[in-house]
């Protein structure tokens, strides 16, 4: 069973979420993190990334940049800016882009789901990454990044979804990228219980995307269970026992390509690197007519200026493993890695991967410029990311891309 709990949210004051919510800190490096908050005296971004209030180079690793973080919070909050509410609730969280909407549930996740597995993972994290997020979240006091879960749909937590979404929203907005965002709160004692019922009854939950904020959130909390001195009884209630999530029902949630663009043919000519190519996929070009992918197993590639739709022979490949036959796992063990050399695509600098948001013709371009190839890719779907991560398996590294991207700073859960 799944123990996701009601929160004392901090939050944006309702004239205020507009301005304050931001994307991700991790979209940004740090020179567009630093364009993006300035003269802007409302985004999170300003707490998100705290080395851009800083004048001169600041490493973002800096004690400052924390100590930063946590005085802009403080004074926002002081301001007026973040208003606090007194008791537990859920929230709903919709987003729409491009006239599809999804809805998914603001909450506080369990550590020990994530420890025992009950939170099933499919990334696998790196503790630089780590670090950072570790010391944001202890020195702020305050997870402030929601974490982005999935679960399979459960009929009574959408009727409750549905009936709360005929009140008056919180929020509602619509982002400079033009997706529009509304909030409700869940705030009747019944409906609370019908949530949390609803998910102990839940065998998994799974995390879509912000595996290294989970891996940080989990870390902070353990250790402040070790910090706390040895005459109090924790009760496992403590909000650092939990870190703050919304978490989706699979079938609203849409996953995006994520592509692939190599340096060079490693090598081969072109009517060398074709006919190896054809040793595992049939190929049909299509000229300058741009290959979207319409089902598993093909995929468009772009070289020397053409299209061509490339199916995988998938009799000569083995498709019995949740890993093995995703689409980008063909790709790269039957052409990435034999024909083109690339072999640990965490690693190789290569190749680069562009989410399916930036459209192929990016794809067009980087091969137009400093690419030599591109591969469009036909996405990953939910269950089989469900599937891989059931049978505690890693997914490829850059097999999912979700979007819209959930905003940072419309929720703050306080440790």
């Amino acid at each position: 069973m799944a123990h996701i709990k009601p929160f004392k949210c901090i939050r944006p004051a309702e004239d205020k979420a507009s301005k304050i919510a931001a994307l991700p800190y991790d979209v940004y490096s740090s020179e567009e993190a630093k364009a993006k908050v300035h003269g802007d005296a409302y985004t999170f971004l300003r707490i998100d990334r705290a080395e851009t209030q800083f004048e001169e180079k600041i490493a973002v690793d800096d004690p400052r940049v924390y100590d930063k973080a946590r005085q802009i919070l403080d004074n926002m909050i002081e301001n007026g800016d973040f208003i606090s509410d007194g008791e537990d609730k859920y929230y709903i969280y919709e987003l729409t882009m491009n006239g599809r909407t999804q809805t998914g549930i603001v909450a506080c996740a369990s550590i020990d789901d994530y420890c025992n597995n009950v939170i099933k993972k499919h990334e696998n994290t790196r503790e630089d990454k780590e670090l950072d997020r570790i010391r944001h979240v202890d020195v702020c006091n305050a997870q402030t990044g929601p974490i982005f879960l999935a679960y399979r749909s459960k009929a009574e937590i959408n009727e409750v979804v549905n009936k709360t979404k005929n009140n008056k929203a919180v929020y509602d907005f619509v982002s400079d990228d033009g997706i529009r965002h509304r909030v409700w709160d869940i705030a009747l004692a019944e409906d609370i219980q019908t949530i949390r019922d609803g998910f102990e009854a839940i065998e998994n939950i799974y995390i879509a995307d912000g595996h290294h904020r989970a891996a940080s959130a989990v870390k902070v909390g353990l250790k402040r269970r070790k910090e706390q001195p040895e005459f109090m009884e924790l009760t496992g209630e403590e909000e650092f026992n939990f870190f703050l999530s919304v978490l989706f029902p699979d079938e609203e949630l849409m996953i995006m390509d994520y592509n692939r663009v190599v340096k060079d043919l490693n090598g081969y000519s072109l009517e060398q690197f074709m006919d190896k190519v054809k040793e595992n996929f049939d190929v049909e070009c299509e000229g300058e007519s741009q290959v979207v992918p319409s089902k598993k197993g093909e995929m468009g590639m772009f070289v020397d200026g053409k299209w061509y739709r490339i199916n995988a022979k998938t009799d000569s490949m083995i498709l019995d493993d949740p890993v093995k036959k995703l689409d980008v796992a063909i790709l790269q063990d039957y052409l990435l890695g034999p024909v083109l050399g690339i072999e640990d695509p965490r690693t190789d600098n290569r190749i680069a991967f562009i989410g399916g948001i930036r459209g192929l013709g990016e794809l067009e371009r980087r091969v137009n410029s400093d690419m030599k190839v591109a591969f469009a890719m036909y996405p990953t779907s939910i269950g089989e990311l469900f599937d891989v991560a059931d049978k505690n398996m890693l997914m490829p590294p850059k097999s999912t891309w979700f979007e819209p991207k959930l905003r940072s700073g419309l929720f703050i859960h306080s440790l």
